[in-house]
């Protein structure tokens, strides 16, 4: 890392103590085979875990302006957002975030997009809340649970350089790593096209090709800070791999203009429906 760099991580950011890692012999196992090491690390991911959910209604405690910064980053240019995890990495011996604001700040921009649906929706109140509901905790966090484990098991399992050297993939930098791809999406997809949703969802082509090129543009950041996310990881080979779901949307982006499939109004449809 470059002085520059550092330099601006440090002004975003207060600076953390590095903790020191204890030395520990990876010979010693327990009586369910796993060394010390193995054990520590467990521990450790726990009370990480622990401090993560206990900080969430603490908000005097968040860093909001860095989380702010990251958000803007993510779309200019998304490799600084991982130089830092690397970074963080260096200091507190963990790729993960431990700080929720990122998620918070994302909760709030996924509201305040749910009150342009739910007008446009033409949603009453309870209708709205349960917009939220599952905007915000199905869509977001609970698909998010599912993507996350998913890769999760796929990188550890697959993905991992031979030998591992004691790395291994964090679940919570799985979990934050599609918080950062899930962010775009929700931006071009929740805010950006319900500025031109009359003009989107009509049936005629010009509508359809704008509202199917916000999908196209929205879902392949998502692929493509996925990639730089577990790219960021120099314990993981063959991570170019994930970029080839580029191909598949390309070719769904296509067959949408020429058969007329209109991806805003389906969702639009899909969310009135699920409100009912």
């Amino acid at each position: 890392m470059s002085q520059r760099d550092a330099f601006s991580y440090t002004s975003v950011s207060p600076p953390v103590s590095p903790k020191i890692s204890p030395q520990i012999s990876p010979f010693k196992a327990d009586k369910n085979g796993l060394n010390k090491s193995q054990q520590d690390t467990q521990l450790s991911a726990t009370a990480k875990r622990h401090k993560y959910l206990r900080k969430l209604l603490k908000f005097r405690q968040m860093d909001f302006e860095y989380a702010f910064w990251q958000m803007i980053y993510l779309f200019v240019a998304p490799q600084k957002v991982y130089r830092n995890f690397q970074y963080r990495k260096n200091t507190k011996n963990q790729w993960a975030r431990d700080d929720p604001a990122f998620l918070v700040l994302l909760s709030f921009w996924l509201v305040v997009s749910s009150v342009g649906f739910a007008i446009v929706l033409g949603l009453n109140f309870l209708g709205f809340l349960k917009f939220i509901f599952w905007v915000v905790f199905v869509d977001c966090i609970g698909v998010g649970l599912v993507i996350a484990t998913l890769f999760w098991f796929i990188t550890n399992r697959y993905m991992m350089l031979a030998p591992p050297k004691g790395q291994d993939v964090e679940w919570g930098f799985c979990f934050d790593v599609h918080l950062n791809a899930f962010f775009p999406v929700l931006m071009i997809l929740h805010l950006l096209q319900l500025a031109f949703v009359s003009i989107i969802i009509r049936e005629w082509f010009f509508g359809r090709f704008f509202g199917n090129t916000l999908w196209l543009i929205a879902l392949g950041y998502y692929v493509y800070i996925t990639f730089l996310g577990y790219s960021a990881l120099p314990f993981l080979k063959n991570t170019r791999v994930l970029l080839f779901p580029m191909m598949g949307l390309l070719l769904v982006y296509i067959l949408s203009l020429i058969l007329g499939w209109n991806f805003s109004k389906g969702l639009c449809d899909f969310y009135h429906f699920r409100v009912l």
